[in-house]
């Protein structure tokens, strides 16, 4: 990159990095536990070799001078390497959902004022003259105006001719603008991994403009755990500042265009997973990890931007959709909501996969919900060469005898896997009879032994972007077990609990951005999803984007949104009886078997 960075002696390389712009992966914060931010160091005094990093790195990798950043302190000047696989570069974000048609009718009332200026005999305030005009031409009573709309609204009045036009949140004024002004909402979905936010203008309805990052929070660890743990240990507001930072950053992207300005977003409705939405209020989050798991807050809220630092227009309010529960958000209620899950005539499951997966059945006009731990490694993480979904990464797998063929992101030289890339690698090696029903490893060409045990390689050297093997280990495809275990069993769970077999299910619906990109067929070749017909399947993208659009442009959108987080059953399955067995039995990648057990 050839960046210089100035630090302190005893500095370790990844806070150094980090508080430069230098992003590298890291899911456990710097806290030397992922084995992911690999450096190599080229020249330098730098501290002795952690036991840590003897666990996490090669006898091949630490004979090339490669480190862990968290646990490498400085001692002098430095030269250091990022490989490639280290940087935490921009990922793949989904933005598209499967969009339903609604009457346009958001909370946000705009209207346009004509008042008579003042004069040697009419001297009352603007706020006065406002507020009869609006009483007297609107039938409109208890006004209120939010004191940064009177700031705006008296400079417009005097520009304009006394010609305004305001966006009212029930009887309080909370923006003044030109008559020409558009009137702007933003929906945004705060995802773990990624953050997606929609502008749209509120008069019509009208979809203007979409944009996507990660979420920069990132930085601070890649799972809910760790950033809770966080927030614990040291001090939430940085987190909660960083994000804000981000959304901030796409509001002015997504304001870029002529006629488009922050300050005419009028409303920003926003949804995310219980512990997001805690982080960016300030909330506190330590009882989301303590028995009986309970969360601040599951109701909607209003809070002022100017409150969060969300910077649009200074009177406009967040509103935060309902959670169900402490790791059930209100991501998952948004994606209820766009797929309609809620009024299913038909046996249905909605399955939101991730770090943390949610579930609803509806079957019976009853829903009920669940959270599975599946972990992050669908997003790359806790695979040896697993990465996120960017540039390079290998998305899909086939394994004909000793051949395999990968295709990446992009079509660029493979440099790790993402998730769809491991679940298929899995499904193919599976199918291929190279691992047995627990995950062990056979013999085949492509198999071979390490100091750290059997893996599969999927590209050498020669093939990869790196010029180092990427390979698929016996550990890897134990998180890929574990994975797949915790979301079958949540799923047969729910079943149980509801007295439904799985071949009852007349429709699954996958949303999400991994849920976009995995091969249904290898999700159900390994057992994670129940072996239906694969046109009972749909992947539906972003439905919690969609779902907070909806909530944005429609107030009987918001009403069936609260119906539904009060609706919803929340099944804790760690209390459920039988529920070690059932996770132990779908551990197995024994599809058939498991599903007739468990169903």
């Amino acid at each position: 990159m050839g960046r210089r960075i100035y630090t302190h002696d005893g500095a370790d390389v990844y806070l150094a990095a980090r508080e430069d712009g230098v992003g590298l992966t890291s899911l456990c914060a710097g806290e030397g536990t992922c084995g992911k931010c690999k450096i190599r160091v080229v020249s330098g005094e730098v501290s002795p070799l952690h036991e840590r990093e003897r666990e996490a790195l090669s006898v091949e990798e630490i004979a090339q001078g490669y480190r862990l950043a968290c646990l490498t302190q400085v001692h002098g000047d430095i030269r250091v390497e990022i490989p490639l696989e280290s940087f935490a570069v921009s990922q793949r974000v989904e933005l598209s959902g499967q969009e339903k048609t609604v009457v346009v009718d958001p909370v946000i009332r705009t209207l346009i004022v004509e008042l008579t200026g003042p004069s040697q005999t009419d001297n009352r305030s603007d706020q006065a003259r406002l507020v009869d005009h609006l009483s007297e031409r609107h039938g409109l009573s208890d006004i209120q105006i939010d004191l940064y709309a009177q700031r705006r609204l008296s400079v417009i009045l005097r520009e304009n001719e006394w010609r305004a036009k305001l966006g009212l949140h029930g009887n309080e004024v909370v923006m003044a603008g030109r008559v020409e002004d558009r009137v702007l909402g933003l929906a945004v979905d705060l995802g773990t991994t990624s953050i997606a936010a929609y502008l749209t203008d509120l008069e019509t309805g009208e979809a203007l403009a979409a944009k996507g990052m990660m979420n920069p929070q990132i930085a601070y660890g890649e799972d809910v755990i760790s950033r809770i743990s966080y927030a614990i240990d040291h001090d939430g507001e940085p987190l909660r500042q960083i994000v804000v930072e981000g959304i901030n950053k796409l509001i002015g992207e997504l304001c870029s265009a002529p006629g488009l300005a922050a300050d005419g977003i009028a409303e920003v409705v926003l949804v995310g997973n219980t512990a997001m939405h805690h982080l960016l209020l300030g909330l506190p989050v330590r009882q989301l990890l303590l028995a009986p798991y309970v969360a601040a807050v599951t109701g909607s809220l209003y809070t002022k931007c100017r409150d969060v630092g969300v910077l649009v227009s200074s009177g406009a309010s967040i509103y935060t959709m309902p959670n169900i529960g402490s790791f059930v958000g209100a991501d998952h209620v948004a994606m209820l909501l766009a797929s309609e899950l809620n009024d299913s005539r038909v046996t249905a499951l909605g399955i939101d996969i991730g770090t943390n997966t949610e579930i609803t059945l509806s079957a019976n006009g009853r829903l009920s919900c669940c959270s599975c731990a599946s972990g992050p490694a669908f997003e790359g993480a806790h695979i040896k060469n697993g990465m996120r979904a960017v540039a390079g990464a290998i998305e899909k797998v086939k394994i004909e005898g000793d051949s395999v063929t990968v295709e990446t992101i992009n079509q660029r030289p493979p440099v790790g896997l993402c998730g769809s890339g491991v679940l298929d690698a899995v499904a193919q090696l599976l199918e291929n009879g190279i691992i047995d029903t627990m995950g062990k490893l056979g013999s085949h060409p492509r198999v071979q032994s390490t100091d750290k045990g059997k893996e599969f390689v999927l590209a050498g050297r020669d093939e990869s972007g790196t010029g180092k093997e990427i390979t698929l280990t016996e550990k890897d495809i134990g998180e890929i077990q574990l994975a797949k275990g915790a979301i079958a069993s949540g799923i047969s769970i729910l079943l149980q609990d509801a007295d439904i077999a799985w071949h009852e299910i007349d429709e699954v619906v996958i949303a999400g951005a991994f849920g976009t990109y995995i091969d249904v067929a290898s999700a159900v070749g390994i057992g994670m999803l129940p072996p239906l017909p694969l046109q009972r399947f749909s992947q539906v993208g972003n439905a919690a984007g969609v779902g907070a659009k909806l909530a944005l442009i429609s107030k009987a959108q918001r009403r069936v949104a609260m119906d539904i987080a009060q609706r919803v059953n929340h099944v804790e399955l760690t209390r459920f009886t039988g529920y070690p067995r059932v996770f132990a039995n779908a551990l197995r990648f024994a599809p058939a078997r498991n599903w007739k057990d468990n169903g």
